[in-house]
């Protein structure tokens, strides 16, 4: 097969669509009950990145048929010896050697930069789950890739789940956190818990497991935390974020946020839940989840479904989710190659 590989061009809508189509039709085979992509957010990262963050993109052609699409991630303050990949063909433009030829691309574009390593993921199925295509890990496998940390999918669906467990888990959490109240915020954290979430933010590679993977913390600070909030914004999603203060010293002792991608209103992710260490073992990590969780349900009413991913050996945050209702759908590989 006769292909090329050029960078995405940017100003084209149309360019733009077709990589964005690559990489659903990709992921939709891969994993055909996933939530739907969004579209606009694809667009709008393009134009605003997520502070810390350079973005690249290239498209494989095959004359004027984009047949796939590589994003290359390159941190830029904090991680500097490393690169993140993601790498799409369409289904049936697959075994012809375009995702070779493109991952051989991202790893030249790498080394040419200065960076060592090399990461990304793949799913595969869990046992007794739905069918997976074994494609991508043979793929990886292929690559030479290293399997690094196994991450397990898991999925609230809010139109089976018994909320009255939300209600004894939420008196529970509520008992046990004696000496803390919870604040609610939206895009904007409020000046005063603005450095605690910077903090909170910092520590989240130290206190999940990471597996054998090559990572350093995130460097994150006021700036940073109010940066990401502008992307939010520019690129209108919604979140949610619910902390717990410990009432003695007026610090931020625990944090959430589940956010919607732009357009979407049944869908949502569960992204970080984090408890300081020093204010562990008083339910803070349910406290805040119930509650944020019973909030987005108030003020997004056609939400459905929320996704979340763990480590598969975090046992505590499973523990957590699996009581309010999420169950596992399936596992995804982070992999890592040194070049």
């Amino acid at each position: 097969m006769e292909f090329t590989i050029r960078p995405l061009r940017r100003d084209d809508p149309a360019d733009v669509d077709a990589a964005f189509d690559a990489g659903h039709e990709a992921l939709r085979h891969n994993v055909p009950d996933f939530p739907p992509l969004s579209r606009a957010d694809y667009h709008r990262g393009l134009v605003h990145p997520w502070p810390g963050q350079e973005v690249h993109y290239w498209v494989a052609g095959d004359g004027d048929v984009v047949v796939g699409a590589l994003l290359l991630e390159l941190p830029t303050l904090d991680n500097l010896h490393m690169a993140y990949a993601e790498i799409s063909v369409r289904p049936a433009y697959r075994r012809r050697g375009v995702g070779t030829a493109l991952y051989r691309h991202a790893a030249d574009f790498t080394r040419s930069v200065g960076r060592v390593s090399l990461k990304g993921d793949y799913v595969k199925a869990l046992a007794g789950g739905p069918p997976r295509d074994p494609g991508p890990g043979a793929f990886g496998a292929a690559m030479g890739v290293q399997a690094a940390l196994d991450e397990v999918r898991r999925e609230l669906d809010l139109t089976t789940v018994d909320r009255a467990m939300w209600t004894k888990q939420l008196e529970d959490a509520r008992a046990s956190a004696a000496g803390y109240r919870v604040v609610a915020w939206g895009d904007h954290t409020p000046d005063e818990f603005v450095d605690d979430v910077a903090m909170l933010d910092g520590r989240l590679v130290l206190d999940s497991p990471q597996g054998d993977l090559d990572v350093e913390p995130d460097k994150v600070d006021r700036a940073r935390i109010r940066a990401s909030e502008e992307v939010i914004r520019q690129r209108g999603r919604r979140v949610f974020n619910i902390g717990a203060v410990h009432e003695e010293s007026g610090r931020l002792a625990a944090w959430t946020a589940i956010g919607f991608d732009p357009d979407e209103t049944e869908h949502a992710w569960q992204h970080i839940t984090i408890v300081d260490p020093a204010h562990r073992g008083h339910r803070l990590g349910m406290l805040v989840k119930v509650e944020n969780l019973l909030r987005a349900v108030e003020q997004e009413p056609a939400l459905r479904l929320v996704n979340t991913w763990n480590a598969a050996e975090n046992t505590h945050m499973i523990a957590i989710n699996e009581a309010l209702g999420f169950r596992a759908v399936d596992a995804w590989v982070a992999w890592q190659q040194s070049l």
